[in-house]
């Protein structure tokens, strides 16, 4: 794991309640793209439900961090694509399963037209840092 520098509210800039404006950390860089609502098999899970959605996203960020040696504790930044803004709160929902508020990554969320296929409603990626 690397060693990551959270600053949630650096001088002049409003603090965040659901993310931290600046994480810097020293190590190997690791990008995994967006994940959607997919199991091990390709199916979707949750058509239609936000929930089951974004912990199914969350769990395939989880075995995607894993396969490079990294754990939720070394992302510096997730981004959000959803289709509706409404879908956040099951996102956020998911994401506290995984990363305690005191270990919050930087964030974005963008709102979509639409995403790959019509049964899903967010897709999340993530960006890590692990130690060389």
């Amino acid at each position: 794991m690397s060693e990551l520098t959270r600053i949630p509210a650096p001088e002049g800039v409003a603090p965040a309640a659901q993310y931290t404006h600046v994480v810097l950390g020293t190590g190997t860089f690791v990008a995994v793209s967006g994940q959607l609502a997919l199991d091990e098999d390709g199916k979707v899970v949750g058509e239609g439900d936000a929930e089951a959605q974004a912990r199914q996203v969350f769990e395939n960020l989880r075995r995607c961090l894993a396969a490079a040696a990294a754990s939720f504790d070394d992302v510096v930044k997730l981004t959000f694509f959803v289709t509706d803004m409404a879908h956040m709160s099951a996102i956020r929902a998911a994401r506290a399963e995984h990363i305690p508020d005191d270990r919050l990554p930087a964030a974005s969320a963008v709102q979509v037209a639409a995403l790959v296929r019509p049964e899903f409603l967010m897709e999340i990626e993530a960006l890590a840092v692990v130690s060389p």
